[in-house]
């Protein structure tokens, strides 16, 4: 149905929620469910890979060794799951700055100025290099699913409400409608935490 995350998005928002969260045990069963419902090996290791971005290296190491436990194990029992696409190279004379600033405006809708970048000029030129120019550029996910995976991550974070209110507004500029977002939170309640989920759906109706 078009006004619901189909079954390979909605293992998306377990996966990055409880990455973020640092619940590796609920974690693993993430996993297991997001290789089930056709997610790739790749997938799943580029979502945690640009979680590092929000929640941190440490969580985004420790969900990283899960997967690969969890594949393994997998493996062993005799499930072999499909490893996917890998990131296509980057074109010659790549600029990341460049590239990610393009790929940043398109997602807000506007050129990303303000104080606090004036303030810190060294943090908006991480951003839009970094994470929309080097990971956003990388072709394995599309941009609905990075945003997917970022407002899940970010509903799993405490004091960020801001911040996932400005997701939630680049997930419509992805494509993503409202009725899908709904869906998001209640996935976020059954999955993961039902405060978590009363979290996000206000903020969501904030905007």
């Amino acid at each position: 149905m078009p006004d619901l995350l189909n079954e390979r998005q909605q293992a998306v928002v377990p996966i990055a929620a409880l990455t973020a969260a640092g619940e590796i045990f609920g974690l693993e069963t993430a996993l297991h469910k997001g290789l089930n419902n056709g997610l790739t090996i790749n997938e799943i290791k580029e979502i945690l890979i640009q979680l590092y971005a929000y929640c941190g290296f440490p969580r985004s190491l420790n969900a990283l060794a899960t997967l690969m436990s969890v594949v393994e194990t997998r493996r062993q029992s005799g499930t072999e799951d499909e490893t996917g696409q890998t990131a296509s190279p980057l074109p010659t004379h790549w600029n990341s700055l460049d590239v990610g600033s393009e790929n940043q405006t398109r997602l807000v809708g506007q050129p990303v100025t303000g104080a606090l970048f004036d303030f810190a000029p060294a943090i908006d030129q991480f951003l839009k290099s970094h994470l929309f120019g080097d990971i956003f550029q990388r072709d394995v996910l599309d941009w609905q699913t990075r945003e997917l995976a970022t407002i899940s991550a970010l509903a799993a974070m405490p004091g960020v409400e801001n911040q996932l209110r400005s997701h939630y507004t680049i997930s419509l500029n992805t494509g993503l409608t409202l009725a899908q977002l709904q869906h998001f939170t209640d996935i976020l309640g059954a999955a993961c935490d039902p405060k978590m989920a009363a979290g996000a759906r206000q903020t969501l109706n904030a905007i």
